[in-house]
């Protein structure tokens, strides 16, 4: 993990050295752990518990403690090509594993095994881009999720509605993060009213100069002792930079963006969990440009709760809103208390999120129907098509 980490005078594996990277209990007694992670830690009595800190194609980086990190293979049914991506391990997943003491016969040090995963508190996840319906973890076991926008002209307060959509349904507090507010031509006050229908349902926004530590202790209550949040926005959102003044050293590179729109290169290429000074951890993502709900998000945490209600009060029940008489939304409208822009992002969204729950439903009726088949036995296979 990082060098940077307040230093645990504890060894790895103990519940000081847990602490530091999160753990969730207020022990590591196995007979004390809650009824969700009980029969997990049970089954694997000569296990141990890390925090998956770095995700790669090849395998994992698990912690121990905030400064002893090990390589760790991932379950062999995780390779498996139709394993579902969304129970496999993620960045912030707590996994059981065995061995990784000492070295291997040519020196190297030697790997852990995953054994088991336990099952999350908070997940944050979106649908993952390309033709073929499958979820992607962004971060696991979070408390609180950064939604990092640029006061330039990477502002979009649509974009930051999708994700707060995201981001709320898996059980993370979400708080808006605007940054560059020192930059020329900024102004954090247009931006943070541009967010007060958010704010007037109860999400957070703060404008920060994501250089400065002062500025960003505006993050404190957020980061205290034990607590994990992550970094999600687009390249160029400040990101990295923020990582950096958060931990007091260039740890994270960091890159211009384009005169053109403000846009940035990714500079972060993979998730990675950091412990922070203050005892928090820290998630940092690369930057996504395609935010896909998975079908299971409400639009109520989406920051369109308004929305919702007044689409109750509507005089037929089955409103789109359109030209239909009594519509509570067009009359919110007209009135001014609803944006227009804002509720078509709305519609936009409702439509992409029905979309994604047939498909999820479909997937999910098809895998029941395959687990009711019985599999033909050698028997009958050689009975059709005949001994080799």
């Amino acid at each position: 993990m990082t060098p940077s980490a307040p230093p645990i005078d504890a060894p790895p594996g103990s519940h000081a050295a847990l602490r530091a990277i999160g753990w969730p209990l207020e022990t590591t007694d196995r007979t004390q752990a809650d009824q969700d992670w009980a029969p997990v830690l049970a089954a694997h009595p000569q296990a141990r518990p890390a925090r998956v800190s770095e995700q790669h194609r090849s395998g994992y980086v698990v912690a121990e403690g905030p400064d002893h990190a090990l390589a760790a293979e991932a379950m062999p049914e995780w390779l498996r090509r139709r394993f579902p991506a969304q129970e496999r391990a993620g960045v912030g997943d707590w996994v059981l594993i065995e061995g990784g003491e000492g070295e291997t016969a040519d020196g190297a040090a030697a790997r852990a095994q995953i054994v088991a995963l336990l099952p999350r508190r908070s997940v944050i996840k979106r649908a993952a881009a390309g033709e073929h319906y499958h979820q992607q973890i962004i971060a696991a076991n979070v408390d609180t999720v950064f939604v990092v926008c640029g006061l330039d002209s990477d502002f979009n307060p649509r974009r930051i509605e999708r994700y707060l959509l995201l981001v709320r349904g898996g059980g993370a507090e979400p708080v808006v993060v605007l940054t560059k507010a020192d930059k020329d031509g900024s102004d954090a006050g247009a931006g943070l009213a541009a967010l007060s229908d958010l704010a007037a349902q109860g999400f957070a926004a703060v404008a920060v100069n994501a250089t400065d530590a002062e500025s960003v202790q505006t993050l404190d209550p957020w980061l205290r002792p034990g607590r994990t949040a992550v970094l999600v926005g687009s390249s160029g959102a400040g990101k990295s930079t923020l990582t950096n003044t958060l931990l007091g050293y260039e740890r994270m590179k960091t890159g211009a963006v384009r005169d053109s729109d403000d846009r940035g290169r990714h500079t972060t290429t993979h998730r990675s969990l950091i412990p922070l000074p203050s005892g928090a951890c820290l998630i940092d993502t690369p930057g996504m440009r395609e935010l896909k709900p998975t079908g299971e998000e409400d639009l109520a945490d989406g920051g369109f709760a308004d929305v919702e209600a007044l689409a109750a009060e509507c005089r037929f029940r089955d409103c789109r809103h359109a030209r239909e008489p009594g519509c509570a939304v067009r009359a919110a409208i007209e009135r001014g208390d609803v944006d227009a822009r804002r509720f078509s992002n709305y519609l936009k969204l409702r439509d992409e999120v029905a979309g994604a729950a047939a498909t999820l439903a479909l997937r999910q009726a098809q895998k029941g129907e395959a687990r009711k088949q019985p599999r033909p036995s050698h028997r009958k296979l050689d009975e059709q098509y005949g001994k080799d």
